[in-house]
């Protein structure tokens, strides 16, 4: 796991108690790929930000090339090039996730059942992404389809991190309570506030509302999510520093997404108070926020996986780790 998610590394002691020896089988192999291809898609969600605030959405007027060339090498500026390079890491992210439907179905014998089927849903998500990445082209920045295009960009992130947090090595304690809730609460508010601050992206109603005064509805209902949000986030972190013998990548998740939602916060109000004039801020909220999304799915699958415990004939683990023997572990 330390070498997929290195902040998430426990005391060495602990780590030999939560996980077994590190191996390389055909399930390490495709859980690494998966990790790549979720970091990925993060950069790619962040070219995609710098894109639309550097006004470069429409700098390749042709869909899927670009000046109809694969390098448009004599039209080449900072705004085709950051929606060349989307467009790459888009088509190298496409051709990774059909190598991992070619991986899952050759090695299917040796993987969960649901994995394949995970993998192609996965396939089905970057198919549907490219098609709304064409059409915000065609249609000219159209706000529902550039929104819908965000929605779709951070579903397939969120499937690639259940598909790797569920093949992480992982032994359960029993003491989640009901963070596995907190946790599905969380991640779904976050991800509606993040399709808000799309749609006020998408359809420049900051602006708007800063200096006409127009659009000013979208605006707010965006800065009146920061509430719940907000809310939701402190309810799962407290409920974390507040539950005994919770394991230590639920527990570093957990902080880690209260971090990120105090940068987050920072970095929006920046962004606000700026009138959206700075753009690498406006770049790293967006960022921030697809980032704290991802923490809070790793967060629930793991905790969800903790509440049930192994699934019989589980091919990662065959027992679990009592809350006294993770104690005396971490001592």
């Amino acid at each position: 796991m330390a070498a997929n998610f290195p902040f998430l590394s426990p005391p060495t002691t602990v780590r030999k108690s939560l996980w077994p020896a590190a191996t390389s089988t055909p399930v390490d192999r495709i859980r690494r790929l998966v990790w790549k291809i979720a970091f990925a898609t993060l950069a790619l969600m962040a070219v995609g930000s710098a894109t639309r605030v550097m006004n470069a959405g429409l700098a390749c007027p042709d869909w899927p090339l670009c000046y109809g060339q694969l390098v448009p090498q004599q039209q080449m500026n900072l705004q085709v090039f950051l929606e060349w390079f989307h467009r790459l890491d888009a088509a190298l992210i496409g051709l990774s996730t059909l190598w991992l439907v070619g991986l899952c179905s050759w090695y299917r014998k040796q993987l969960p059942g649901w994995l394949p089927w995970a993998a192609v849903g996965a396939l089905a998500l970057i198919g549907l992404q490219g098609a709304l990445g064409g059409l915000t082209v065609t249609q000219l920045l159209r706000f529902d389809i550039v929104t819908a295009h965000l929605g779709t960009a951070l579903l397939f992130f969120s499937a690639m991190l259940v598909i790797a947090s569920c093949l992480l090595p992982y032994r359960s304690t029993g003491t989640v309570g009901r963070l596995p809730w907190l946790g599905l609460g969380a991640t779904a508010i976050v991800y509606i506030q993040c399709l808000l601050g799309g749609l006020v992206g998408s359809r420049w109603a900051a602006h708007q509302c800063l200096g006409l005064k127009e659009l000013c509805q979208v605006m707010n209902s965006h800065l009146l999510g920061i509430v719940p949000a907000t809310a939701a986030v402190l309810a799962l972190t407290w409920t974390v520093w507040r539950t005994p013998a919770l394991t230590y990548p639920l527990r570093r998740l957990g902080s880690l997404a209260s971090m990120l939602l105090v940068f987050q916060l920072v970095m929006g109000i920046a962004t606000f108070r700026l009138r959206l004039q700075v753009e690498p801020l406006t770049v790293a909220h967006h960022t921030l926020g697809a980032a704290l999304v991802g923490t809070l799915v790793c967060f629930t699958v793991l905790a969800w996986r903790d509440r049930l415990g192994p699934a019989p004939n589980d091919y990662r683990i065959n027992t679990t780790v009592s809350a006294q023997e993770l104690a005396s572990a971490a001592e």
